[in-house]
């Protein structure tokens, strides 16, 4: 089967009901060795229970291909495949990667040196003093920010990136036409024009809990390295560092207070091996050998 109708194949994939990641990944190796594949036969390759294949089949066969080709051309909507040259390199050799991301904005900062950096949604002052000492040094290395569009330290890091003048990319776990939280919108909207925004979500996907937690793999996974500010123990930004770990990338973290919950999670990534960060030199060191 030709790249391009692979391509409109995944397309078509990411919008069925009744299948995820995982199960889109095989469909595709499948129709790799055989392009003849029939909607039944992508459920058995992906090894979908009986609930799940009628799921994915009765919506497989309801959406219109051109008319939603057509709806995303018209929205500004553009995606990159696994198959494609320029999909993220780092991203590709993870275990479980999206077999399609949708985007706006410019694909290119994926080439850059990239630096996830991620925290509490209910950051304290001491995060953002934090944050507002190691980003400078960072965007004048030509470091992007990579973060999730959330509440609280993911906000901050892409609303001082864009205060420095440097590039940041938002990793979102709804469809791009979604703004979560709503407070959001203006944030998401400039980077979708002047930076770059990324979801394996398409088009009406609500913020549903399970999502973020798969969001935060691709945060990992397209960056040299995660930073986190500061954590509870139990919190998203540990997902996502310890994915971080599992891929072999660099994990660091912010010391803080002993006393409060807020740098549980952190002081307990330094005691497991993280890299204690005092500066920007002590991720610089690390990235750019």
């Amino acid at each position: 089967m030709q790249t391009t109708k692979l391509n409109q194949t995944l397309f078509h994939l990411t919008l069925c009901k009744g299948i995820g990641a995982t199960s889109r990944i095989r469909m595709l190796s499948s129709l790799i060795d055989n392009p003849y594949l029939t909607p039944y036969d992508l459920a058995h390759c992906a090894q979908l229970n009986a609930a799940n294949t009628k799921l994915f089949m009765n919506s497989f066969s309801a959406i219109c291909l051109e008319e939603k080709l057509s709806e995303y051309k018209n929205r500004h909507i553009k995606w990159v495949t696994i198959l494609d040259s320029n999909y993220p390199e780092y991203l590709k050799h993870t275990y479980n990667p999206p077999a399609l991301l949708f985007y706006q904005g410019d694909l290119n900062l994926l080439n850059r040196n990239l630096l996830a950096v991620v925290g509490s949604r209910q950051n304290s002052v001491y995060g953002t003093k934090v944050l507002s000492l190691l980003l400078p040094d960072l965007i004048r290395q030509n470091f992007v920010t990579v973060s999730g569009l959330a509440k609280g330290i993911d906000q901050e890091v892409h609303k001082q990136t864009i205060a420095l003048g440097g590039q940041t990319i938002g990793i979102i776990g709804t469809g791009l036409d979604q703004y979560y939280p709503f407070e959001n919108e203006k944030l998401q909207k400039e980077m979708g024009r002047n930076h770059l925004l990324l979801s394996e979500y398409p088009l009406g996907t609500k913020p549903l809990k399970q999502h973020f937690p798969m969001r935060n793999r691709i945060i990992a996974g397209v960056s040299l390295g995660t930073l986190v500010i500061e954590a509870k123990y139990r919190s998203g930004s540990l997902i996502t560092a310890n994915l971080a770990l599992q891929e072999g990338r660099e994990v660091f973290a912010i010391p803080g207070d002993i006393t409060k919950p807020y740098y549980e999670g952190t002081n307990d990534l330094i005691l497991n091996g993280a890299k204690c960060v005092l500066n920007a030199n002590h991720i610089l060191e690390e990235l750019m050998n």
